[in-house]
């Protein structure tokens, strides 16, 4: 990506250390709101999810073990405070906002993902590059399915909207 193996290293590291987190916080969340929920399948689909974003902590901390890297303690304790109050607040909430919350930090992952599948490329990491384009492709999943969920409630008129994602087909081709 950049010529220079340090820095895309550097770079892989970093964005890789944010996701890591980030699944942590997502977990926590998806928690209060699966159990915010009344509808059984809307819970079943939040679980789904949830477990999903524990896979994806765990592809990214071998990730960043096999990088010889670690997660930054700070941002976990800090990522794991947020993800705590946001369960919270899923419980008082309603449902209409967990929904739109999770959809707009979901279109974030996807390109997260994405350019840490083009560090991983220029590292000449091939399966992380797969690894990290999957995952990539899941949280494009996860926003179609809250920004379906979001888009259903007349609230939706009176939120900002965030850019729909492009297609999913389209993930692996973009991150070349």
């Amino acid at each position: 990506m950049t010529g220079d193996e340090g820095d895309d290293k550097a770079a892989l590291v970093a964005v890789l250390r944010l996701a890591y987190s980030g699944e942590l916080a997502a977990s926590h969340a998806y928690t209060g709101h699966r159990d915010s929920v009344s509808d059984p399948a809307e819970k079943a689909e939040i679980e789904k999810i949830r477990l999903q974003e524990l896979d994806h902590r765990e592809r990214v901390g071998k990730m960043l073990a096999r990088l010889g890297s670690g997660p930054d303690l700070f941002r976990e304790k800090k990522m794991a405070l947020i993800g705590k109050t946001i369960s919270f607040l899923c419980r008082i909430g309603g449902w209409y906002v967990p929904m739109y919350g999770a959809a707009k930090l979901e279109s974030q992952n996807i390109v997260e993902y994405e350019v840490a599948a083009r560090h991983a490329r220029a590292l000449g990491l091939g399966d992380c590059v797969e690894d990290l384009l999957d995952m990539a492709e899941v949280e494009w999943d996860h926003e179609l399915y809250f920004r379906t969920k979001a888009e259903s409630s007349v609230l939706h008129r009176f939120f900002p909207h965030w850019p729909v994602p492009a297609p999913r087909e389209t993930i692996r081709r973009r991150s070349l």
